[in-house]
């Protein structure tokens, strides 16, 4: 028979089980690494006098930073060493993600791909502070680090991620319009309506992780990225025949994005990030099959922040 504190406990972890999830993909950019970190934390949670405990959602939100961040260390070198640009794993969203514009903003591909760029710490820190609202004082007892240090990670981070990513108010419908649109000119070939859509210095980023036959580099210019897209209508791609390729529109991290699949299998994932125009200014295109299983999963996550 269980004990009904162990039943509490587990009731209260579950009750916050979305929001260390949310925490812990935010810090990693991979599922299966966030599902870990939330494992970790439930073994944790299981083993610690949780009598003392006066907030469980500010303890389990500290027990996930830090595993977070352990777990980010470890696999950094992996990342350095990987085949062409490294992108994080795609989850899909639910309307409410994209509802809610910081929300979306904050678990975007663009985003996460900033994020990248910071240190375990300062990504840390950046995620507790901007995104989920706690105190330095907080923030300063999940890390580990005094005060002091925390407020200077947190400015650090803060203007990094301002430099890299200039904030516009997203017009979701019209997202929504303009991915619709690409979708049908890629597919039917049309070369002059892809130019149309993108911004002339459109940055086209592919994440084949050496599985996949994918460009090393990022490929730049509206004529080359459009050129690139066009001919998913004409040409076999990873071996499926474009009559056999089957394309979904799809919310993916909070914003409008496209699935690609066929022969029984999640073949690509594409996102967009819009420039002031809503013209696409950059396009994250990921194809490595490991990275594809939570979109093969069909489940839709709550990544909200309460």
């Amino acid at each position: 028979m269980t004990h009904p504190s162990t039943d509490r406990d587990q009731q209260v972890f579950n009750q916050h089980r979305n929001l260390l999830f949310s925490v812990a993909y935010r810090v990693l950019g991979t599922v299966a690494d966030a599902e870990d970190a939330v494992q970790d934390a439930w073994i944790k949670w299981s083993a610690a006098d949780r009598s003392q405990v006066a907030d469980p959602k500010a303890y389990l939100a500290r027990i996930v930073s830090n595993l977070a961040m352990e777990r980010l260390r470890s696999t950094r070198h992996q990342r350095e060493t990987y085949v062409g640009p490294w992108l994080p794993e795609p989850i899909l969203t639910s309307g409410d993600t994209a509802d809610d514009i910081t929300n979306a903003e904050s678990v975007s591909m663009a985003m996460l791909v900033v994020l990248e760029t910071l240190s375990p710490l300062e990504r840390a820190v950046f995620v507790l502070k901007e995104v989920f609202g706690f105190s330095h004082a907080e923030i300063a007892e999940a890390v580990e680090r005094t005060e002091a240090a925390v407020r200077q990670a947190a400015h650090r981070a803060r203007e990094h991620v301002r430099a890299r990513r200039p904030r516009f108010t997203a017009d979701r419908s019209r997202q929504r319009d303009v991915t619709e649109r690409f979708l049908a000119a890629a597919t039917g070939g049309d070369i002059n309506t892809l130019m149309e859509l993108v911004s002339p210095d459109v940055t086209l980023w592919t994440d084949g992780g050496g599985k996949v036959r994918q460009a090393l580099r990022p490929v730049v210019g509206a004529q080359t990225v459009a050129a690139w897209f066009a001919a998913i209508g004409k040409v076999a791609y990873q071996g499926v025949e474009p009559a056999d390729m089957n394309t979904e529109l799809v919310e993916i991290n909070g914003g409008p994005g496209m699935v690609f699949s066929g022969s029984g299998r999640v073949i690509a994932t594409v996102t967009f990030d819009f420039d002031a125009e809503g013209r696409i200014a950059a396009i994250h295109n990921i194809a490595n099959p490991d990275k594809l299983q939570a979109i093969a999963d069909g489940t839709t996550r709550d990544v909200g922040t309460s």
